[in-house]
């Protein structure tokens, strides 16, 4: 069966990332051709032999790059131009790059903090960028209410730390907050134009791991994760879910 479309999706590891983009290659799930973007080419091309394995017929091709401006950009692209994904559309982008710094404010230095901001912020941006021109290159920027229907769905994995953040976290709390406006200022431009923005706050571990943990609520599924992602994804313009708390059962807050 030929994919439906197109997913882009940065910050795919082993963990969170291997789940969720099973969940959207799975050609009994989701069904779509995926662009898996991550900084270790070894790593990346290992989760990639694993992911066919576990998803048989499934189209999934990858693109080392971290997230400087030129080589995102030239990440996207090798994605236009790569034979897999000729023919079709692009429907979901996913930014879903780690960001932890813990140090005590007054011995962390100018250069550390903007660095952060720099590495997750900017990639955010440049991510966000790339991946609304690529949408508009394949369904042209007619708005919904010229009948241009919903184009696709860009989403953000965030955490708490978008809302609050504690003590020696001020780098971690600036850029996760920065995204989840970041988020906030595309819907609100874009979603005239059928583009879905969505942020989540994970609040919890994530693992690609079928065990008691996952079964008693103690740590977040990365299928379950994926198969909420493709739900919305396909959100029709009658109800767009904009943030989304994700948690498991057994998680205080």
């Amino acid at each position: 069966m030929a994919p439906s479309g197109l997913a882009i999706f940065i910050g795919a590891g082993p963990a969170a990332g291997a789940g969720i983009a099973r969940i959207l290659a799975h050609p009994s799930h989701g069904n779509l051709a995926v662009a898996l973007l991550a900084r270790n080419a070894d790593n990346l091309a290992a989760l990639a032999t694993s992911l066919r394995a576990s998803a048989p017929n499934s189209i999934i091709e990858t693109f080392p790059t971290d997230t400087q401006p030129a080589n995102l950009t030239n990440a996207f692209s090798a994605i236009r131009s790569h034979p897999s994904f000729q023919g079709l559309t692009l429907r979901v982008g996913i930014f879903s790059i780690k960001h932890s710094s813990k140090k005590p404010f007054l011995e962390e230095t100018h250069d550390e903090f903007t660095r952060s901001l720099h590495e997750y912020v900017g990639g955010a941006f440049t991510f966000s960028q790339e991946f609304l021109r690529l949408l508009f290159e394949h369904h042209g920027e007619k708005s919904l209410a010229d009948g241009g229907g919903k184009k696709g769905t860009l989403i953000f994995t965030g955490t708490l730390g978008a809302l609050r953040t504690n003590p020696q976290f001020a780098a971690y709390g600036a850029g996760r907050s920065s995204v989840r406006m970041l988020a906030q200022s595309l819907a609100k431009e874009y979603s005239a134009q059928g583009v879905h923005v969505v942020h989540t706050i994970a609040n919890g571990g994530i693992k690609d791991e079928d065990t008691e943990a996952q079964r008693t609520g103690k740590t977040m599924s990365a299928e379950a994760v994926g198969k909420t992602y493709l739900w919305l994804s396909e959100q029709g313009p009658e109800l767009w879910t904009h943030e989304l708390d994700l948690r498991p059962a057994q998680e205080k807050f």
